[in-house]
């Protein structure tokens, strides 16, 4: 059910805009990030709250100031579910065909 959420998450452009940002510059306020967006609050707000639900972010508060911090676990969870084994088969693949050019 989490990885659901994961992959609805990031779906959307403006969410993976979101990370990226939020991946070169973490602890951003929501007015730092809809200036980099060209978007209104309120849809910053809706899209960050997503990524919130998806636990792809995380938020602190300072002061009178909200920031975000990228959480890259749910997404190294999907990188072992979904990519690395595919990634294993693959340089096992390369491996295997390396030593058989190579004659070991």
């Amino acid at each position: 059910m989490e990885a659901d959420k994961v992959f609805k998450a990031l779906a959307d452009p403006t969410r993976r805009a979101l990370l990226d940002a939020l991946c070169a510059n973490n602890g951003q306020s929501l007015g730092q990030l809809c200036a980099q967006l060209q978007m209104t609050r309120q849809s910053v707000a809706q899209h960050l709250g997503l990524l919130e639900d998806a636990n792809l972010l995380s938020t602190v508060r300072r002061g009178r100031e909200k920031l975000h911090f990228i959480n890259p676990v749910p997404l190294y969870e999907v990188y072992q579910r979904w990519v690395r084994k595919f990634e294993q088969q693959r340089l096992g693949l390369l491996h295997d065909l390396k030593q058989e050019l190579e004659g070991e």
